[in-house]
């Protein structure tokens, strides 16, 4: 079960990865397929990491 400070760790994570996804696409150049790329990567670790936060993903290795 979620907490309030577990709700906010969430947020303040989504926040900060949504930023820099944001930042790293719109100002740093590089070819669209590399941004591609680590838009996949950013996701997948992000779903990962709460899959993993949440309790439904115990894959034996920590990514905390």
């Amino acid at each position: 079960m979620l907490t309030l400070s577990g709700l906010i760790t969430i947020i303040v994570v989504l926040v900060i990865l949504g930023l820099a996804l944001y930042l790293l696409e719109n100002y740093v150049p590089m070819s669209p397929p590399i941004k591609t790329i680590i838009r996949v990567i950013v996701v997948l670790f992000l779903a990962l990491w709460l899959l993993q936060f949440i309790g439904v993903w115990n894959p034996g290795i920590r990514l905390r």
